[in-house]
Order: C-alpha cells, then sequence, then structure tokens
C-alpha cells in the first residue's frame, strides 16, 4: 500500500545527531536499509555536518547507494566554500539541501543576502531565531530568495524547546509569507508530550502537521496554537485522517520535514495510531 501524502519523506535521517549519535558506519547502513524497506517513502535525506562530508563519501559506496547517496549538509555560512568543494570531489554524494545556522554576531540579513548570491545546490534552508527576536522578521527575508526556514524545536536542555506560542507564531507567519520549513529536533513523537524522564515538553510531528494544515486553510494564529497543544493521540490522529486531500498537500509543501535521530519511532508512532501499515 502506498504511503499517505501526509507522510512521505516526513523523516530526514539525522541519526547521527544528539540524543542518537549514532556511528556514522552505522547509521549509513542503518540508512541504506531504510531506503529497501517497506518504509522507504516515509524517509528523506541523510543528514550530515559539513566537517564530515569526506568520511561520508568513503561509507557511501555504490553497493549501498547506486546512485549516490542523497544529503542535507548542515554548514555555517563561512564553511559552504568548503562544503561545496566536498562535494565536488565525489559523486558518491547527491545534494539535497544545505541548513545553514548563521552566526549569531553578523547581521543576519547580510547573510542572508550573501547566501542568495551563490550558486547552491539543491533547497536551502536558513535557521530561524525565536519569532520574538527582532531578527524574525530578517529571517523572514529570507523568502524572496527562495530559501526556506528551518525551526529548532527542541534540544537537550528545557530552554532549547521552544514554547507552543512560538511554534504557531513561526508556522503561521512562514506560511502567511509562501515559505516552506523543515523542523529539527525535539520531535521524537508524533504527539505533544511531557518527557517522563527530563520533564521536557515535547512538541509532536503530528502537532506540526496539523498545525500547518490549519495555516494553510488561513486559521488564525490562536487555531494553529490550539493544534500544536492537542495532547490526545486520538483526538489528533482523528483531525489529520479528516483533512482534505488538498489541505494535506497544502500541509506538506509547507512543513517538507523534519530531522529526526530515528527513523523507526515516527513510523511506530504512526502505525500505532492506526494512521499507516508498518509490516515489513
Amino acid at each position: 500500500m502506498p504511503l499517505p501524502l501526509a507522510f512521505r519523506h516526513l523523516v530526514d535521517d539525522a541519526a547521527v545527531f544528539p540524543p542518537g549519535l549514532a556511528p556514522l558506519p552505522r547509521a549509513v547502513t542503518e540508512h541504506a536499509g531504510h531506503l529497501a524497506s517497506a518504509h522507504a517513502a516515509l524517509v528523506g535525506p541523510f543528514v550530515i555536518g559539513a566537517d564530515r562530508l569526506a568520511e561520508l563519501a568513503e561509507l557511501a559506496g555504490p553497493e549501498l547507494f547506486p546512485d549516490g547517496l542523497r544529503v542535507s549538509v548542515v554548514t555555517a555560512p563561512a564553511a559552504i566554500p568548503a562544503v561545496l568543494a566536498a562535494l565536488a570531489a565525489t559523486d558518491r554524494l547527491v545534494p539535497a539541501a544545505l541548513e545553514v545556522r548563521p552566526d549569531p554576531a553578523q547581521p543576519l540579513r547580510d547573510q542572508i543576502d550573501g547566501l542568495a548570491a551563490q550558486s547552491l545546490p539543491g533547497a536551502m534552508y536558513i535557521e530561524a531565531p525565536r519569532p520574538a527576536t527582532p531578527a524574525w522578521s530578517e529571517a523572514l527575508a529570507a523568502v524572496r530568495h527562495g530559501f526556506r526556514l528551518k525551526f529548532r524545536t527542541g534540544g537537550t536542555e528545557a530552554a532549547a524547546f521552544p514554547t507552543e506560542d512560538e511554534v504557531a507564531a513561526w508556522i503561521h507567519d512562514t506560511v502567511a509569507a509562501g515559505a516552506a520549513f523543515k523542523c529539527t529536533a525535539g520531535l521524537h513523537h508524533a504527539v505533544r508530550h511531557t518527557a517522563p524522564t527530563t520533564g521536557f515538553e515535547h512538541h509532536g510531528y503530528l502537532n506540526v502537521l496539523l498545525a500547518t494544515a490549519r495555516a494553510c486553510s488561513g486559521a488564525a494564529l490562536p487555531a494553529v496554537r490550539a493544534a500544536l497543544a492537542e495532547r490526545d493521540p486520538e483526538t489528533l490522529a482523528r483531525a489529520v485522517t479528516a483533512l482534505p486531500a488538498a489541505d494535506i498537500a497544502a500541509a506538506r509543501a509547507a512543513f517538507t520535514s523534519y530531522g529526526s535521530c530515528s527513523v523507526l519511532e515516527p513510523l511506530e508512532d504512526l502505525a500505532a495510531l492506526g494512521l499507516l501499515d508498518a509490516t515489513p
């Protein structure tokens, strides 16, 4: 059975990043396994730091990836020339995107304009500042260059998790600007929850999907926030299932993917909610 549009290529494989921190050789082998599995359509590119491209190219042999390994490269603006050189030096890595974390010591608008002046491969994501900061409006200016935004929705400490109000503002403003975005960190499960071991408030990727659909259909900010706040799995699953196909398509055009250190956890959550069949 084909994977529903709502979940196609939803999960970028960030296995080597915290909290997973998988050894790169194992992560590469497991990524190849995901791409050869029944859930291959769930999986997006392999996310890798700029400093590990050469190591990754050695591991991405044609026996694992006959057409090359699609990668999304996390980089600082200053490292982009080295990234482009590393990608040009191998035919094993296929650039799907660059995920740029701006230098906080430099004006954001200048960095965005500098990136726009370069010829860059794949999609370009600019990591966004919190929406209450003056830099947020500058981040939205990236839209005029065709860039996308990247929202950091969690981390290894409580302060790294933005509030529902912040994520709602991110989504609402970005959709209103006609831009697309991805998320990274913290979206370990489908539904918003409090992690029992840390007490951290985790957003759910289904909540983000529903909130994006609401924003795309013209809902006001409180309705977007309400979708992010929903904690009941059955209620959330019903709401997502009830979305018209056009709303799903619009939501996924806006919410392109999210980076996860596990591909199987999202798969298992969706299966548990009855939203897809996880049978191998």
